[in-house]
């Protein structure tokens, strides 16, 4: 296997930024123009990846790791502006009196659904819709009716609706269906439009030399379509409740581990039929994104499974898990020529012989954050000089402070250590460890946007195991890019060999048999 078909293919420099985070967009950032607006920034930086964190549609906490759906996009990711545009939508009113931001972009969308079932059928855009839902009909059927009924339940989990829908008897499962026919259209309908917003994006980093890389949470919500539809995948009760639950034990983020609540799969389940369900979930991340990054890649070696009535992690144990015979079976349905699978390994926390040697076996890059890399001596693996080419250096990651929070926390011995081994005297922090990821010997290297603003205290994306109300609400302005500094970096790009690709990216094939909007 090689890295010839993947972005991994030279020396590249990226961006970490949710889409939540951009500016412009009532409560948080959307696919809208502020989005077109940053991937020309990136592209006029050098920058060819565009790295974000999962799109799915959230829990009421915003945790884009615990979603309603892995299929399904984040309406609220959507551009009402858009509807405008298509003339579905007179006027968007961003503030109205007495509705929060998600309640404006909510009335928005059932607005303009409501003027596009006015079309005639034989419309383009009434005939791309029904082409998307043909195409998608495999998740769509049971995401748009499982949001349905959710609504309905009071947006309930599933677990507390009543028996014939929580265990869909397919009498019950009809009748919802004939009862809620104009909101199982809705909810299609909000997929049809991000997934046309979604791609016009995509094409568009295309045509600037960017491409996009995603995050899929290896594990899924509990509350979720996909657990409420198959739930013979899961280690579930006969109530629907996880029997066991994810997390991760004791480590550098918290002393008590992390009790993610999350279901775990019926592996021998899984396997017995091939795998089918991670192959639909794999299809939908490739057709978003150009590459993947798979977080808590060493649950497929082994999991961390806690009692569902414990508190917290501390009295999990590891259980292995097939994760050789998945990749196996996805490389044998993704991979051509002998290519690796477009994903990247994220290989953090407790990591065994085992799980780097399942990494190397699929020639998976793994992740090196420098914010990690300054204890212990020079055989520490996240130091630049130890990385290897087939990797990600990171200066940190959505789950770590700021770097510029970081280092103002450490002592003065700390940070004269780090400054040591940086060199750079003259550079602040953090571009010293920013120069020192661009000069890693990692072919991707990847820059939080907090990292390349220089903010410090208080800009934090999430602090993991929390459930405070400043995680994952972080955003930016246009007034904090500073040309300036901006010019120092894309100097640096050049200087280390990572500028945006001289040759223009093949463009995208849309999907078989779908037309996609003009």
């Amino acid at each position: 296997m090689t890295q010839a078909n993947s972005i991994l293919d030279r020396r590249r420099a990226g961006v970490l930024l949710h889409i939540t985070s951009l500016p412009g967009g009532p409560g948080n950032g959307d696919l809208g123009s502020d989005a077109l607006r940053f991937i020309d920034w990136l592209s006029e930086l050098g920058v060819s990846i565009w790295q974000t964190l999962p799109i799915n549609p959230t829990h009421p906490d915003g945790s884009p790791y615990q979603c309603l759906s892995v299929h399904a996009g984040n309406p609220l990711l959507i551009d009402p502006l858009w509807f405008v545009r298509r003339g579905w939508l007179a006027e968007f009113d961003a503030e109205p009196a007495n509705k929060t931001a998600e309640q404006a972009r909510g009335r928005a969308i059932s607005d303009a659904f409501k003027t596009f079932r006015t079309l005639p059928e034989s419309a383009p855009d009434r005939q791309a819709f029904v082409q998307f839902a043909a195409a998608h009909r495999w998740w769509l059927d049971d995401y748009a009716l499982f949001m349905a009924v959710r609504e309905e339940c009071g947006r309930d989990p599933w677990q507390q609706w009543p028996a014939s829908l929580r265990d869909r008897w397919p009498a019950a499962l009809a009748a919802a269906r004939r009862r809620l026919a104009d909101h199982v259209a809705r909810f299609e309908f909000e997929q049809f439009v991000f997934h046309a917003q979604w791609d016009a994006m995509r094409s568009y980093a295309r045509d600037k030399g960017v491409l996009l890389f995603g995050d899929m949470p290896i594990f899924v919500a509990g509350d979720s379509a996909d657990v409420w539809a198959s739930r013979e995948y899961f280690d579930l009760t006969a109530e629907g409740q996880p029997r066991v639950v994810a997390g991760v034990p004791p480590d550098y983020f918290s002393a008590t581990g992390q009790r993610w609540g999350n279901p775990h799969y019926d592996w021998a389940v899984m396997e017995a039929d091939g795998f089918e369900w991670w192959l639909g979930r794999l299809r939908s991340q490739f057709s978003l994104y150009d590459w993947v990054r798979i977080d808590h890649f060493r649950g497929f070696e082994a999991y961390w499974e806690i009692p569902a009535d414990s508190d917290t992690a501390i009295d999990g144990r590891w259980i292995k898990a097939p994760g050789e015979r998945l990749l196996e079976t996805a490389l044998r349905t993704f991979a051509r020529d002998g290519a690796a699978l477009p994903l990247i390994a994220e290989d953090l926390g407790v990591i065994t012989p085992e799980v780097d040697a399942l990494r190397d076996r699929f020639a998976l890059p793994g992740m090196k954050i420098l914010q990690f890399a300054f204890d212990g001596g020079p055989e520490n693996p996240y130091l630049p000089h130890n990385h290897p080419p087939n990797c990600v250096v990171y200066t940190g990651t959505h789950d770590n402070d700021t770097t510029l929070s970081w280092y103002e926390e450490l002592t003065a011995e700390e940070r004269q250590h780090v400054y040591d081994y940086l060199g750079f005297p003259e550079l602040p922090m953090p571009n010293s460890l920013i120069r020192s990821a661009l000069a890693s010997d990692a072919r991707l290297a990847m820059l939080p946007m907090q990292d390349l603003l220089g903010l410090g205290k208080g800009h934090r994306m999430n602090t993991p195991g929390t459930m405070g109300n400043d995680n994952w609400r972080w955003r930016f302005a246009w007034s904090q890019v500073s040309p300036r500094a901006m010019a120092q970096v894309a100097e640096w790009i050049h200087l280390y060999g990572r500028s945006a690709t001289p040759a223009p990216i093949p463009p995208l094939q849309p999907p078989q048999d779908v037309q996609p909007l003009a």
